[in-house]
């Protein structure tokens, strides 16, 4: 089923004013893919990617990606993978699979540099993950735009709300330590002591949840 867009979301799309798409349709560069009985102009997704030389490509695939936050996490991403993979076989269409280790808020990791990649090459049909936050706990959003530009979709298994405590403290400290590398004196140290409390306040809550699981 194709996409269609209102004279206003092709504009922001492409760079271009409202009106020069009105100037395209009256001097013939680009007439509008249908106009609804109202006079409100509406593009087609294949006039996007005309409009910005994507070429149609019929070899496609799904990617399922997963991700944690380290190595510790190994076996949770066996897991993440083993599910994915699961439901992905489910859909009978062809799939690859990408992992990576490392933090949400990590854009430059190698895992997801190849994903967005392979999407701006119109090779993804759809991505796959299992929570939102797999994806990035930080960009989403960003990364969903992207992909929207190459009518690649982003379809997430489980909507559920589920706060990983340990990796948002870790998320924390890289963002804090990033930020105390900038300063001087009196203001890094504070910095570094609120460091070293996430830390040990996420290492005291494994412990705590352990402590848990081994009781039930």
């Amino acid at each position: 089923m194709s996409k269609y867009y209102s004279i206003n979301e092709f504009s922001k799309i492409l760079g271009v004013s409202a009106q020069t798409l009105r100037n395209w349709d009256a001097n013939g560069k680009l007439h509008p893919h249908h106009t609804s009985t109202n006079g409100y102009r509406y593009y087609s997704h294949e006039q996007l990617n005309q409009v910005m030389n994507v070429k149609p490509n019929l070899n496609r695939v799904t990617i399922g990606y997963c991700r944690v936050s380290s190595h510790k996490q190994k076996d949770d991403l066996e897991r993440q993978i083993e599910n994915v993979r699961t439901y992905l076989i489910a859909k009978g269409q062809p799939f690859e699979i990408i992992s990576d280790i490392g933090s949400g808020i990590n854009y430059k990791k190698k895992g997801l540099k190849e994903l967005i990649k392979l999407i701006t090459q119109n090779k993804v049909e759809k991505v796959v993950v299992l929570y939102k936050d797999r994806l990035l706990r930080f960009g989403f959003e960003l990364v969903e735009y992207i992909a929207s530009l190459y009518n690649c979709e982003i379809e997430i298994m489980d909507n559920t709300e589920k706060p990983e405590q340990q990796e948002l403290v870790e998320d924390l400290v890289q963002i804090i330590t990033a930020f105390s590398c900038k300063l001087q004196g009196k203001r890094a140290g504070k910095a570094r002591k609120l460091v070293k409390e996430l830390i040990e306040e996420g290492d005291e809550n494994d412990k705590n949840n352990k402590g848990n699981v081994d009781t039930q």
